[in-house]
């Protein structure tokens, strides 16, 4: 969809000329003054529906989002944060104060990674809500093309994961997710769900993406205990099936690091 078709649609108008901004592999992302305009080619059912929720899930937790001013299943119309300096430490307590609430239980409603579609989930142990709700579906679609590496992933959730408790998650925390405000931090693109903290903490290790800055912070507010540590790897086996499903299999040597790290 033409983006500035959408902003109509909302009942906006943009006095300033469309900007193209980043925005990753699925959508396209434009400013318009004030706006933030997300479109996207072919996009599955629901796909923006449900960033509006993980939004709103968010931004109910008392994490800094943009506003959602307009939804349509072709796109989305944002409030435009102006970017600001990079504050690790104040990243540090948000997620923290964030990842320190506690649910009543595990769930999560039917979302999306990237594009790729997980189902609605609630309650029962971590472990296999985790299986089930995030790595069987990616190990399913990929299993062929994981060169005999399918039953070493089963096997990895035969163990249980630790538990701290249900907490609210953003889902899909890399580094590309994180936007510094002139306010201070804010969070974009959730896929937010329900389920312990090192699903979180797992996806800001891999790639390297956080600064040792916002490590030192985060643990001084919420220390990490050694055996969610040691599980980050499990967790990270997850993200790494869909960069396989989305990227191929140049990604299935850091998927067996993450195996045998386990």
């Amino acid at each position: 969809m033409d983006p500035k078709v959408l902003l109509r649609r909302a009942g906006l108008e943009a006095q300033s000329p469309f900007h193209p901004l980043h925005g990753g592999d699925i959508s396209r992302v434009f400013r318009a003054g004030p706006y933030v305009v997300k479109v996207a080619e072919g996009a599955p059912p629901g796909l923006f529906p449900a960033e509006a929720k993980g939004l709103a899930a968010l931004a109910a937790r008392g994490v800094r989002v943009p506003r959602v001013l307009f939804l349509a299943e072709e796109g989305l119309v944002l409030e435009y944060l102006a970017e600001g300096p990079e504050d690790w430490e104040a990243l540090a307590e948000m997620l923290a104060r964030l990842h320190r609430r506690r649910e009543d239980r595990y769930w999560a409603e039917p979302g999306f990674l990237g594009t790729f579609p997980l189902p609605g989930r609630e309650g029962g142990g971590w472990t296999e809500f985790f299986f089930l709700r995030c790595v069987e579906p990616f190990l399913n679609a990929t299993w062929g093309r994981l060169e005999g590496l399918g039953p070493k992933v089963e096997a990895l959730y035969r163990r249980p994961l630790p538990t701290e408790g249900p907490a609210p998650l953003h889902g899909d925390l890399w580094r590309g997710n994180v936007l510094f405000t002139q306010e201070g931090p804010a969070l974009l693109d959730p896929a937010f769900f329900v389920g312990e903290r090192g699903v979180d903490l797992a996806m800001m290790r891999l790639f390297g993406g956080f600064p040792e800055a916002f490590w030192r912070a985060y643990r001084a507010l919420y220390p990490i205990p050694e055996e969610v540590e040691r599980a980050l790897p499990r967790y990270q086996v997850c993200y790494l099936l869909a960069h396989v499903y989305f990227f191929g299999e140049g990604y299935l040597g850091p998927l067996w690091k993450a195996i045998s790290a386990s």
